[in-house]
């Protein structure tokens, strides 16, 4: 398989965010901790001690943890355009104290979870929402963000395509809450990365609830990076020992293709993993330094590796997605590599904790490939 080994790894340039955004999410409609579930026949078929997975398939009623870094991030974004959001409860008070500076709308780049959690944020504040996606987007997820109320424009060419036609969207009254920055757009991306320090935080007190060690090894999907930023923060900003796996599609290694040339590189495309929402084409700048310092190894999976780990994930009573599955396809590969695998010490007592970032949001291919419809495990 490929992979690098970080000869750079060092504590990361970024103190890790307070609790502020977790406590934000614990006021929206439908809040409640995802499950980490543990995945003994993973466990045992891999030879390792443990396997957790923090199960990302309905959060806060949609099938991906995007929804944490897009609210964070539009929540953050009116705050700075309005010169402060007017105190609130619940979201029922915030949308209508938003009233007086209608009309707003959003925008946004996606391959189909960060958008649908754009548009799911804009209808509940009762804006607009304009998103964008990159030629080849199954129609399923096309259909889930129309289904939240946005439009939804099909952008040809790449991801990094549609990022590019989303920013044109910027006005005084449209916002745009990109989860990928570029010079000049950066504190957006920056937010919602802290959004997504919920997931750790809840991750910290599962495990002190049930007395448990911190995991020894844990694999995050890299896309542009922004989730592997906030778990960089996390389990690195005090120099732990947790060693921190990146994993992407071989057609979409940016992440990795940068650390091998020391430096952010455009991979360009075409960008068609079946890991729709990994397809990206360069990493994004604010991500960049949490993620080059804060990750031991960076690796490429094939789409076969997502397809087995959707499989062995389902026989667990566990609904991922190709992406959603990435991690444990990162883990079969480095099972299967003598090398790397020894390189990392993995064996019958190492605890290693994935994350099943999305559910079955293409139901057609989930079916195709676990052989029976999503629900029905």
């Amino acid at each position: 398989m490929r992979a690098f080994f970080n000869p750079r790894r060092r504590a990361v340039p970024s103190a890790p965010p307070t609790r502020a955004p977790l406590e934000f999410h614990r006021r929206l409609p439908g809040y409640q901790p995802t499950p980490l579930v543990d995945a003994p026949s993973v466990a045992a078929e891999l030879g390792l001690g443990a396997v957790r997975v923090k199960v990302e398939s309905n959060r806060l009623g949609l099938p991906s943890f995007k929804i944490l870094g897009a609210s964070w991030g539009v929540y953050r974004a009116l705050d700075e355009h309005l010169g402060g959001v007017p105190e609130w409860t619940d979201l029922d008070e915030l949308r209508r104290a938003l009233d007086r500076h209608r009309p707003l709308a959003l925008a946004a780049a996606t391959d189909g979870n960060h958008g649908r959690a754009v548009a799911r944020m804009a209808f509940l504040l009762g804006f607009d929402a304009r998103i964008f996606v990159p030629s080849g987007t199954a129609e399923a997820r096309i259909e889930a963000i129309v289904g939240e109320g946005a439009t939804c424009d099909v952008v040809d060419g790449t991801y990094d395509d549609a990022v590019e036609r989303a920013a044109e969207e910027a006005s005084d009254s449209c916002l745009v809450i990109s989860d990928t920055s570029w010079p000049g757009y950066e504190d957006v991306p920056r937010w919602v990365i802290e959004g997504y320090s919920s997931i750790f935080w809840e991750i910290d007190d599962e495990f002190a609830r049930r007395a448990d060690p911190v995991p020894d090894v844990v694999l995050i999907q890299m896309g542009v990076g922004a989730l592997g930023a906030a778990a960089a923060r996390h389990f690195r900003s005090g120099g732990g020992d947790t060693t921190a796996i990146g994993v992407e599609p071989h057609r979409s290694a940016c992440v990795l293709a940068s650390m091998e040339a020391g430096h952010i590189v455009t991979i360009p495309g075409p960008h068609d993993s079946i890991m729709a929402g990994l397809n990206c084409g360069t990493p994004s700048l604010v991500a960049w330094p949490n993620v080059s310092a804060g990750f031991d190894v960076f690796t490429a999976v094939d789409d076969e590796s997502a397809r087995r780990g959707m499989r062995l994930l389902a026989a667990e009573g566990i609904e991922a997605g190709e992406t959603g599955a990435a991690g444990i396809a990162g883990l079969i590969e480095i099972c299967a590599d003598a090398g790397i695998r020894g390189r990392l010490r993995l064996g019958s007592d190492t605890t290693v904790l994935t994350l099943c970032t999305e559910g079955a949001t293409d139901p057609t291919a989930y079916a195709q490939i676990v052989g029976r419809a999503p629900g029905d495990l």
